[in-house]
Formats: structure tokens, sequence, C-alpha cells
């Protein structure tokens, strides 16, 4: 029949990537290179990673554990978790993630509950960020960015029509980030707070919120922040030395000017692999929120940049996913996830420069942290899922991606 669309997936493509890309819902070559292109630069990006993270943390690893391929060991073991997970995210129905949005979401609100709970959550570096199962830690606000993507998803694509109201349209989910949002700053997590805060607050705007309700609901909670700040006297001083660095060069800026020293120190085409001199205790988080400056230092302007483009691939790729999603919860679920992976990686690069305030916050697939690389697969595995939904561009979809706010209620 012209114009109908069958999403089935019972055979494989005989590409390399075959294991995670089924074909025969889309006969589109162009989504075959989207795909191809997606998960190329993902792969590129852990890559890179791993050898970043055997050069800037072979020091902390002999200092602290006498082993100093410690972190790459724990790394590798969760890549290998990660690919698993993402495979399988692939391969699940998405219409079931549809059917467990709401489970699932509900299931990371108890997970940020019980991660304050003296006994059950871990205290590390005076935050409350994980959860110990077995010997395993899991960060649940890792998790809460898979639960607020499907949920937000859910919800748009059962009340489309009705985005553009108050009470039928964003009340619900501007409570569920809500209660997110307080869950993640008492942790404290401010940065994954404004992350997730600014990836629903997108998806509801171009779901059909109004512009005018979204900046009421913002203003409150960026009223809510600035209380919190002004009660925690270490967040003030990172914003103050955000302002003024050369005068807390010595304290809360010491990671910021050496960042910025291991930048201009690589010059165009670094110093080489392994010759960092920042790495040496003058960069504490050198293999994790503060990786880049040390790729920027070792292989210089040009690998720094690789890695930016790559992220760029990656926006261009969801987006394209996105847009072909036959059905508006798909639509939503791979916009949030490229949202929420370009956005952490724009929030990584504007720190590490000095653009924004001193945060903990991973470059996805690169920085060193199980939870973070377990779940930028997981997101990776719902984009490619969602591309198997995709429609042949010439079979027009039944709605636009941008809501039409003209309508009445």
């Amino acid at each position: 029949m012209i114009g109908k669309v069958v999403a089935k997936r019972d055979i494989f493509t005989d590409v390399p990537f075959f294991i995670l890309i089924p074909d025969a819902s889309w006969n589109s070559s162009a989504m075959k290179r989207t795909i191809f292109f997606l998960i190329g630069a993902v792969l590129i990006l852990a890559t890179i990673g791993l050898v970043m993270l055997f050069s800037a943390s072979m020091v902390r690893g002999d200092a602290i554990y006498r082993n100093s391929a410690y972190f790459v060991t724990r790394q590798l073991f969760w890549m290998a978790l990660s690919l698993v997970a993402g495979i399988i995210c692939t391969r699940v129905d998405l219409q079931w993630f549809r059917k467990v949005a709401l489970p699932i979401a509900g299931l990371c609100i108890l997970f940020l509950i019980l991660v304050r709970i003296p006994g059950i959550g871990t205290k590390i570096n005076g935050s409350w960020r994980w959860l110990r199962l077995g010997p395993l830690n899991i960060q649940p606000s890792e998790l809460a960015k898979i639960g607020v993507i499907l949920a937000a998803a859910w919800w748009i694509s059962r009340r489309r029509r009705y985005m553009h109201t108050f009470k039928r349209g964003i009340m619900v989910p501007m409570a569920g980030l809500g209660l997110f949002a307080v869950l993640l700053m008492v942790e404290p997590d401010l940065g994954t707070t404004a992350l997730v805060g600014l990836v629903t607050m997108a998806l509801l705007y171009i779901g059909g919120a109004r512009p005018r309700y979204l900046f009421g609901f913002a203003g409150a909670g960026l009223g809510a922040l600035a209380v919190f700040l002004l009660h925690n006297e270490n967040r003030m001083h990172r914003i103050l030395a955000f302002r003024d660095p050369e005068k807390y060069s010595q304290g809360e800026a010491w990671q910021l000017i050496n960042g910025l020293n291991a930048f201009a120190s690589g010059g165009p085409y670094g110093v080489g692999l392994g010759n960092s001199i920042q790495k040496y205790h003058y960069l504490p988080e050198a293999h994790t929120d503060f990786i880049l400056p040390i790729i920027g230092e070792e292989l210089g302007l040009i690998a720094t940049l690789t890695v930016l483009i790559l992220f760029v691939v990656i926006f261009i790729c969801g987006l394209r996913i996105a847009a072909r999603a036959s059905d508006d919860f798909g639509r939503f679920t791979g916009l949030g996830v490229t949202l929420m992976i370009t956005l952490q990686a724009i929030i990584n690069l504007a720190v590490v420069t000095g653009s924004m305030p001193t945060k903990g916050i991973a470059l996805p697939f690169i920085s060193y942290g199980g939870s973070s690389l377990l779940v930028s697969a997981v997101m990776v595995g719902l984009l490619i899922n969602v591309a198997h939904t995709a429609r042949d561009p010439k079979v027009k979809t039944r709605t636009a991606l941008f809501k039409d706010r003209q309508r009445t209620a």
C-alpha cells in the first residue's frame, strides 16, 4: 500500500557493524550511512578516551594503587559491559521502552533517594553520588538522564495536542523535573541538574510548550539554585574563582588555571603522547572531568578539534535519526539522547576553558567513569533503536517536529 511503512527487523546486513544495524526496517542507504557515521564517531571517541586515560591516569594509578594501568583496566571492564548494554538496547522493541518509561523514571528516583541514605549511599569528596552494588559503584545521577528522556518522550507522545496548555500539557512533566532537580541538587550535583533541566526544557519547547510557561518555571528553578548557592560556601567560592581565576589560582581556580596552561603548552601539535606535565598532580582530575586539557597538551589543537568535530557528527546523525522516526515517542527519545550527549560535551568544554564555573561533569565516551560510559552507550543504543523505525523520507510524517503553538486548547 502506498504510504504505509512496515517496520520489521528480522534479518541482518553484511556491513562491518552488522551486530548493531539490523536491516529491513529501512531501505535508505542514507540512513545506513548515518548509523555508520554515528557508530564510527562513538568508537573513535572511546578509543581516544582509552588511550588518553592511560596517559593521564598512569601517575595517579602508580601513586595510589601501585599499578599504572589500574584505571584503564577498570575502564575496559566498563567498556565491555557498556557494549553489551548498548547492543541490547538496539535489539529490544522500542515500544517496550515506551511501556516501561515511567517505571524506569520511578526507579531512577528511588536510586536518587537511596543514595542519600548513610550505609547505602557512598559519600566521596563531600558528595553523595554513588551506590555500591557489589563490586560496582553506580551513579544514580547518570541513570537519571535516561529516566528523564524516556519519561519526557512518553508524556509528549501522549499529550502532543495539549502541550501548548498549562494544566494538561506541561504541569505534570515540570513537576517531575522539579522532583529530579531537587534530588540531584541535594547530592549535590549541580552540573547534572543543569543538564537535565536544559534537555527537558528543550524537549517540551519543541513538543509545543509555550515559552512563557517554560520561562516561568526556569525562573523559579534559577531562584532555587541561587538560594542553594548562597548557602553553600564551596560553590560560591567556585563562582568567585570563575570571575577572577588569578585571585584564586592557589585554591578553587587551581584546576582551571592548570587546564588552560595545558592547552597553551600543547600548541597545534602537542608535546607528544605521554609527555604531559600537567598530569603530574597539577590537574587532580586529569583522568575524569579535565581530560580534554591533557588531550590538548599531548596531542595539540588538532586532536582537540577532532574530538569536537566527532561530537558534531554525533549531533548531526542524531538529528537525522530523530527526524525520520516513525512516531513521536521515537522522535523525542532520539532528540533527547542527542541533546543530552552533545550538551554534556559542550558543558565540559565550557568548564575546562573557563567559560563556566567549575563543576564535575564528564566528557562523554572519553572521561574515566563507568556509570557515565554505560549510560552513554545505552543512549546511543536507544538512538540506533529509533533508527530501526525510520520512515522513508518520501513518506510524509503526520506531525512536524516543532509543534504549532498557534492552536488553541
